[in-house]
């Protein structure tokens, strides 16, 4: 499938101590490929190099194998997940209740207008056996890892302004998160269901232990 895609043309040279852009330039090649074919398959050595124009060696100066490549594109899907999610909780104001509500469903939209790169940052099927790459296990077991602290930061700012009957933080937090994750999952596979409009406050509030609010 990958190399059938358009190569571009060949990129001129980095002067010294331009490494840093070849690297963003390939992550970038990347990122594109995956959003356009949905395949990590698709991302390998050989198309990243031909959409960014340079010799398929090059790209060993900075990324050992395609794994290595693949974590680098999930790291900076997180990275701007955390953006996301931190604006949006930003712009909600000081109540603890509408901020927690504002990260759950900007994490939502995330989601929805990334489905690639979201089902890659979760899939990991582009993982191989980890004695089969350079990666360590450090490398995949700290994924999410800033988006978990902020949800769980702000369950406990709910609890501890009395919007929130939670008595255990880290398994809410993470109950939260698995009814975040599940929802934009089967949103994206089961497209034509009749979502009711008010699921996923409802979800929120129900494992967020949310207190009702008076109507």
């Amino acid at each position: 499938m990958a190399d059938n895609i358009t190569a571009t043309p060949a990129r001129v040279r980095n002067r010294r101590g331009e490494g840093a852009r070849l690297r963003d330039d390939i992550v970038a090649a990347a990122v594109e490929l995956l959003d356009e074919t949905g395949d990590e398959k698709a991302v390998t050595l050989r198309s990243v190099a031909r959409r960014v124009g340079i010799a398929a060696p090059s790209i060993y100066r900075h990324f050992p194998d395609q794994p290595t490549i693949m974590l680098a594109v999930v790291q900076q899907a997180f990275a701007e997940l955390v953006e996301h999610l931190s604006a949006a909780v930003a712009a909600a104001g000081d109540d603890p209740r509408d901020r927690l509500l504002a990260l759950c469903h900007a994490y939502l939209e995330f989601a929805e207008r990334h489905p690639e790169r979201y089902r890659t940052m979760f899939g990991g099927l582009w993982m191989p056996a980890l004695d089969e790459t350079t990666l360590t296990e450090s490398d995949v077991s700290t994924l999410g890892d800033v988006t978990m602290a902020l949800l769980t930061e702000l369950m406990q700012d709910c609890v501890q302004a009395g919007e929130s009957t939670s008595t255990d933080l880290p398994t809410d937090s993470v109950a939260l998160w698995l009814g975040l994750h599940g929802l934009a999952h089967q949103r994206a596979s089961t497209v034509a269901f009749p979502w009711p409009p008010n699921i996923a406050d409802r979800m929120i509030t129900s494992l967020a232990h949310l207190k009702d609010v008076p109507e």
